[in-house]
């Protein structure tokens, strides 16, 4: 849990930078730290998929997961649904600015946040990762792209953006325990196999922070459940 605690004091820390020092940090800071973050995700992503090939049993499986996946993703629409429980958020701020205007204002930011900080491939994986191998390498990943994330929304909704924290820490906290419970289960095929689907979607992302691709890398989440069924089925 070491990894996850890190990921949530960050968020902490960041909300707090951003709420309480938020005209020093401007639009073109907050661009520079994105462009810092996308290019470590994108790296981050490769290395893992470089890593895990040469090791994989089934040299074929992450095309079909990330198929399949992307393919189930699109038809339920994650992103979409996403996107539209975000800016549902967004409506109700449309109140006059002021004291009454505080509380929708945070309620928007906080589901934003949590979106952002939950449902995520470095989100998922990090915790199992740091469960089974005691590996933090990804939450840590996770946690500074987090920092600058929380930085940028307290700059919006202010320090109350820190609540986000507790829901990551009960996110995380329960894909560890589950990992923890279910540990047996997972091989070291599976976690490779995973890894490089996981790799994969960590590019994804880095491109999207960098603008270059909006690959709409929710969508592409349910490639994560194709390695653990499959290996639990035939390997």
């Amino acid at each position: 849990m070491i990894g996850t605690f890190v990921n949530v004091g960050t968020i902490i820390i960041g909300s707090l930078v951003g709420g309480l020092f938020k005209k020093i940090l401007s639009d073109r800071v907050n661009k520079a730290l994105f462009i810092a973050m996308g290019l470590a995700a994108f790296g981050l992503g490769i290395n893992s998929v470089v890593q895990n090939m040469p090791d994989s049993k089934f040299p074929v499986l992450f095309i079909a997961s990330l198929a399949i996946g992307g393919a189930v993703g699109t038809m339920i629409d994650i992103d979409g649904r996403v996107g539209r429980l975000t800016s549902r958020s967004k409506g109700s701020s449309d109140a006059p600015s002021g004291a009454e205007a505080s509380g929708p204002r945070l309620g928007e930011g906080l589901v934003t946040g949590c979106l952002l900080y939950c449902i995520g491939t470095l989100s998922i994986l990090g915790p199992v990762q740091s469960a089974l191998n005691g590996d933090h390498t990804f939450l840590f990943t996770n946690a500074t792209l987090d920092l600058v994330t929380s930085m940028v929304l307290a700059t919006t909704y202010g320090v109350g953006m820190c609540l986000a924290a507790g829901v990551l820490l009960l996110w995380q906290g329960s894909i560890y325990g589950l990992t923890l419970l279910v540990g047996k289960f997972i091989t070291d095929t599976m976690m490779c196999e995973l890894s490089i689907v996981g790799g994969f979607l960590i590019a994804m992302s880095g491109l999207g922070i960098l603008e270059i691709k909006d690959c709409k890398t929710l969508n592409f989440l349910p490639a994560l459940i194709v390695p653990p069924v499959w290996c639990l089925l035939f390997a």
